[in-house]
C-alpha cells in the first residue's frame, strides 16, 4: 500500500500534529470484517475494494516516474497525474507513535494533482550533482471523527530534492499555507514550521525517493521497460 513518494511525505505532515494540540486519541478499533472478508482493523490486512481502485489508478503514474528514473533516455512528456491516497486508522496510529505523537481521528483520505517536469527527473538520474526544484502543489484531505465528524483541510508546499549520481541525498519540504479550522491550522503550522526551520523530514524524503526509484520501480519493471 505504498504511495508516491510525494503523497507520503504529504501525509507525514499530518501526523506531526502534536497530541498536545489535539483531543484525546480514540482506544484503537478492534478488527471488523467485511462481508468481502477485508479485515479493516489490521494495518496490513488485505485491501479493500476503494484502496484497491486507488492502487489502480496510481499505477499509470507510478509506471510513468519509472520510465523518466530508469530510462532517461527515453522520450516523452511532463508527468501530471491526479494521486489519491487512503490510510486507515490503524496505519495512521502505528506510524505516529514512532513521532511519539497521537492520532485521535479516524482513517484520512488525501489527494493531490502531482506535476513533475521529466527533464528535471532525467537531471536527477544523469548528472553527477543536481538540485531539482519542484513546483508547488496543493494537497487536500479529510480526516473523520466518530465524534465530531469529518474535517478537511489543505496545504501548500514547494519541494527540493538533491541528487548525487543517480540517488537523492539530501531533501526540503518547504511548506507553504495551510487552509484549515483553527485547532488544526495552529497545530499544523507549528510542525510545518519546525520543518522549514530545522529540516525534519529531510531523511524520510531521501529514503522514500530512492526506495521509490529502486525497489518501487522495479515492481512495475515489466511496464516502464516496455517499448510504446
Amino acid at each position: 500500500m505504498k504511495p508516491v513518494p510525494l503523497l507520503f511525505v504529504l501525509t507525514v505532515a499530518v501526523c506531526l500534529i502534536p497530541a498536545s494540540k489535539m483531543a484525546l486519541a480514540a482506544e484503537p478499533a478492534k478488527p471488523t470484517t467485511t462481508e468481502s472478508g477485508s479485515v479493516l482493523g489490521d494495518p496490513d490486512g488485505p485491501l479493500t475494494p476503494e484502496e484497491k481502485a486507488e492502487k489502480e489508478a496510481r499505477q499509470a503514474c507510478k509506471v510513468d516516474l519509472c520510465r523518466a528514473f530508469r530510462t532517461p533516455d527515453a522520450s516523452g512528456g511532463d508527468i501530471a497525474c491526479h494521486v489519491i491516497k487512503s490510510w486507515r486508522k490503524e496505519q495512521l496510529v502505528k506510524l505516529v507513535a514512532k513521532l511519539k505523537v497521537t492520532w485521535p481521528y479516524d482513517g484520512a483520505h488525501c489527494f493531490t494533482d502531482l506535476s513533475v517536469k521529466r527533464s528535471d527527473l532525467v537531471k536527477a538520474m544523469t548528472e553527477p550533482k543536481a538540485e531539482i526544484d519542484f513546483v508547488k502543489h496543493t494537497v487536500k484531505c479529510s480526516i473523520a471523527s466518530e465524534k465530531n465528524g469529518s474535517t478537511d483541510f489543505s496545504f501548500e508546499l514547494t519541494p527540493k530534492v538533491t541528487f548525487e549520481n543517480g540517488k537523492a541525498v539530501k531533501a526540503r519540504a518547504n511548506w507553504g499555507k495551510i487552509e484549515a479550522p483553527t485547532l488544526i491550522k495552529s497545530a499544523l503550522w507549528t510542525a510545518t514550521a519546525a520543518d522549514n526551520t530545522v529540516n525534519i523530514l529531510s531523511g524520510t524524503i531521501v529514503e522514500e525517493v530512492n526506495t521509490f526509484i529502486s525497489k518501487r520501480c522495479d515492481e512495475v519493471k515489466d511496464q516502464w521497460a516496455a517499448k510504446p
